[in-house]
C-alpha cells in the first residue's frame, strides 16, 4: 500500500513541473522576462511568510503556503487566464475545476482531497487564509509592473479603474499593505506608466 501511495505522490511531483512551462503575462520585477506559474507560486509563498504580521486577523500561515503553492496547478490544463481578460473575466471555470480533479486526482485519494478543497477555499475567498492569500496573489503583479514602467497595464492598455478594481481586495487581506498598494497604484497614474 505505501509502495502504491509513493508512486501517486511522484507521478503528481512529475506532472506539476509543467507549471513551470505556464508563462504569465507579468514580467519579473525589473526585467523583459515573462515570469512563469511555479516562480510566482514560490514568490507568493515567500511574500506570504515574510508579511503575514500585516494580515488583518490571524491566519494558518501553513495552510496560507499551502493554498499558494497550489492555486494555480490547474493551469497546467487550463492555461493561464490573464486577470484583465474581458472574455474569462477571470472567474473560475469549469476547466479549472476538471484540471483540480485530474491533476489532484493523481495524488492517494486522502491527500487529493485535502488538496482540492484548499484549492477551492481559495477559489471562494471567504475564509481569513484565502483573503491573505489573495491579498499576496494580487500583490505580485502590483509590484511587476509598476518596477517594469507599466508592465502589462502599457502593453496591453489596462487603465486605472481595471487596475484599481482588481487589486482592491488586497484590503479584504491586509488594509496595511492595500494602502501600499494604493499608494502605488497612485504614484504609477503620477509617472504616467497607468492611465486613467
Amino acid at each position: 500500500m505505501e509502495s502504491t501511495n509513493l508512486l501517486r505522490q511522484i507521478e503528481f511531483i512529475k506532472e506539476v513541473d509543467k507549471l513551470k512551462y505556464i508563462l504569465r503575462k507579468t514580467k519579473l520585477l525589473n526585467s523583459n522576462r515573462n515570469e512563469n506559474d511555479a516562480e510566482h507560486s514560490w514568490h507568493l509563498a515567500l511574500m506570504a511568510l515574510v508579511l503575514v504580521d500585516h494580515a488583518n486577523f490571524p491566519v494558518d500561515l501553513l495552510k496560507v503556503i499551502k493554498m499558494l503553492l497550489i492555486h494555480d496547478i490547474v493551469e497546467i490544463d487550463a492555461g493561464d487566464t490573464f486577470i484583465y481578460d474581458t472574455q474569462k473575466n477571470h472567474t473560475n471555470t469549469v476547466e479549472e475545476r476538471k484540471a483540480a480533479q485530474r491533476i489532484f486526482g493523481l495524488l492517494p485519494d486522502e491527500q487529493a482531497a485535502d488538496l482540492i478543497a484548499i484549492w477551492e477555499e481559495f477559489e471562494e475567498n471567504q475564509t481569513n487564509e484565502a483573503k491573505f492569500a489573495r491579498a499576496m496573489d494580487r500583490l505580485e503583479p502590483l509590484l511587476q509592473n509598476t518596477s517594469n514602467n507599466g508592465g502589462t497595464w502599457a502593453e496591453f492598455d489596462v487603465k486605472y479603474e481595471q487596475v484599481y478594481s482588481r487589486k482592491q481586495v488586497i484590503q479584504q487581506g491586509s488594509d496595511r499593505i492595500w494602502q501600499y498598494a494604493d499608494q502605488l497604484l497612485n504614484d504609477s497614474v503620477e509617472k504616467g506608466i497607468l492611465k486613467k
